[in-house]
């Protein structure tokens, strides 16, 4: 058992990992970087590049992913800013200035995500393009894009759960995180003399179950029935992840007045939602496809009888 940590550490004592000094900022030409916005620009980067490849296979015009990137990453960090203030109101309320101020955080992959394929959705109108069979191969690269991502969040001492002692627990020194975030579980397993708190590592869980459905999608791309059918499962298996992993964190966003975390309602609408379109489609194929076998059938029966 750890008995202290130096504030720049971070450990997950139960698999006999400790790391030293681990920054969350670099300088260069004595500008400050943090990992966090260089983690969510290899996310990005690698996310294009696996839609372009996937475009490539599909016969489609890897041009085509270039352009539109460039509208998706500005309006989807709007949209993420956006997602993250409207349910923090009450703390930007009064400070309105504090909005435009991205190097202090608040962004929310939901928002991000909504904001893609509204995007997507007036880039196809435009350039006449089918918006489906772009997102079917969009949804590869941004789940990419999240499994990458999420480790920014490792870097700054965020997105983690309440009190662990799980074989994947996280300690973090106590003056590394945000106050706020820090619950009264967590304090009534602070060991005495101990300078840390022991939390559920939800960055990781989300990186590891989104990698889970990134293996999903790409197993069964090439099995698709319709087009929109990848999109719809990675909205319903990326949710019903949500839904359960946001239940652990100490950072929701609530909604106003009845106070649920929005992400894990939105997850789990989601879920429910394009699950019921996918297995409504698919019902609805096979009794065409029946009913067209049926009369193919029937028109074959009734030509051999003229024919004898």
């Amino acid at each position: 058992m750890i008995e202290t940590m130096n504030s720049a550490d971070i450990a997950f004592p139960n698999l006999g990992i400790y790391l030293e000094n681990v920054p969350k900022n670099f300088s260069v030409f004595g500008f400050s970087i943090a990992f966090y916005g260089l983690i969510i620009g290899i996310g990005v980067m690698a996310g294009i590049v696996m839609a372009t490849r996937e475009a490539k296979r599909t016969g489609q015009n890897p041009d085509d992913y270039w352009d539109f990137a460039i509208y998706a990453i500005i309006f989807s960090i709007i949209g993420a800013r956006l997602y993250y203030v409207i349910f923090s109101w009450d703390h930007y309320k009064n400070n309105l200035l504090e909005i435009f101020n991205l190097r202090k955080g608040g962004l929310a992959i939901y928002g991000a995500v909504i904001a893609a394929f509204l995007t997507l959705l007036v880039y196809t109108k435009v350039k006449k393009k089918s918006f489906w069979q772009m997102a079917d191969t969009a949804v590869l690269g941004l789940i990419l894009g999240q499994i990458i991502g999420r480790w920014g969040n490792f870097m700054n001492r965020e997105a983690f759960g309440d009190y662990s002692n799980g074989l994947l627990a996280m300690a973090l020194p106590i003056d590394a995180v945000r106050q706020h975030e820090i619950t009264a579980n967590h304090w009534e397993h602070v060991a005495e003399g101990a300078n840390y708190i022991m939390v559920h590592p939800t960055f990781l869980y989300e990186s590891l179950w989104n990698l889970g459905v990134l293996a999903v999608l790409l197993l069964y791309r090439k099995h698709k029935k319709f087009e929109g059918e990848i999109s719809l499962m990675y909205l319903a298996g990326y949710g019903i992840g949500r839904f359960f992993i946001e239940g652990l964190r100490t950072d929701q966003l609530l909604l106003p007045v009845i106070g649920l975390p929005v992400s894990q309602l939105l997850g789990i609408i989601l879920f429910v939602v394009c699950t019921i379109i996918i297995v409504v489609i698919r019902v609805t194929m096979k009794s065409e496809k029946r009913t067209l076998g049926e009369s193919a059938s029937l028109a074959d029966n009734q030509r051999l009888g003229r024919d004898k």
